[in-house]
């Protein structure tokens, strides 16, 4: 829906197809996996920690209309903004710091295309449930737990509650006791999962990014084994 550092937009297709009915992003972010496909229609429900994250879901789900988007004012390079929502555009991690921004070209062109991608989707949202809140606030229900915390050791270092304030392993429990279908995101210093390669991608100076998965079916789907990125079971 916007622009946001860590994204899964590029990647959702690779994840699991969402096996139940309930959708359930516990680090919401830009809850680009609830977003992909037809996966918006189920009862889908956010939990966000960071309040200025929050704030622009609640906007999204409760107020905002696609007329209100297209008539924000458009960003010129150049100028200053205090704006979160813009600040966030600007797609580092750096961007939770600062208070303001100096617009820069590619800050600009980013808003323009999100104003435009905000409008089309914004009703696709307007059923969903937004918790502001620590992760374990999020219902025990029977769903699909789409679970993309900040990546464990630097990568996930920067965003306003980020992976330097987060027990991984106080996670793992928690995540292992949910009922249901568990897709669990992690990079490459993950290890408080059984986490396997999912895709690997382009990543900062020529550098190559390894994106990696937990994958646990639930009943729903009949299968308790682990996902392989064929999309096989993992059982022999």
């Amino acid at each position: 829906m916007f622009y946001y550092y860590g994204r899964k937009k590029q990647i959702a297709k690779y994840y699991p197809t969402a096996d139940y009915p309930v959708l359930v992003e516990p680090f919401a972010g830009a809850a680009s996996y609830s977003l992909h496909g037809d996966n918006w229609r189920r009862d889908v429900i956010l939990v966000e920690k960071d309040a200025q994250v929050a704030e622009i879901w609640r906007w999204l789900i409760e107020s905002a209309t696609s007329s209100e988007i297209l008539a924000l004012p458009n960003l010129r390079t150049g100028e200053r903004s205090s704006e979160f929502l813009h600040i966030i555009h600007a797609v580092t991690k750096m961007a939770f710091k600062y208070k303001t921004i100096k617009v820069t070209p590619v800050l600009e062109r980013n808003w323009e295309i999100s104003k435009r991608v905000m409008a089309a989707a914004v009703h696709k949202v307007k059923h969903w449930h937004l918790i502001l809140g620590d992760y374990m606030l999020a219902p025990d229900v029977e769903a699909t737990w789409f679970v993309d915390p900040p990546y464990k050791s630097e990568p996930g270092m920067g965003y306003a509650h980020g992976s330097d304030v987060l027990d991984y392993y106080k996670l793992a429990d928690w995540v292992l006791s949910r009922r249901g279908q568990l897709i669990c995101c992690e990079g490459a210093y993950g290890d408080y999962l059984p986490f396997r390669p999912l895709v690997t991608l382009p990543g900062v100076a020529g550098k190559l990014s390894e994106e990696r998965i937990f994958h646990r079916r639930g009943e729903a789907s009949h299968s308790p084994d682990l996902f392989d990125v064929s999309g096989n079971s993992a059982a022999t």
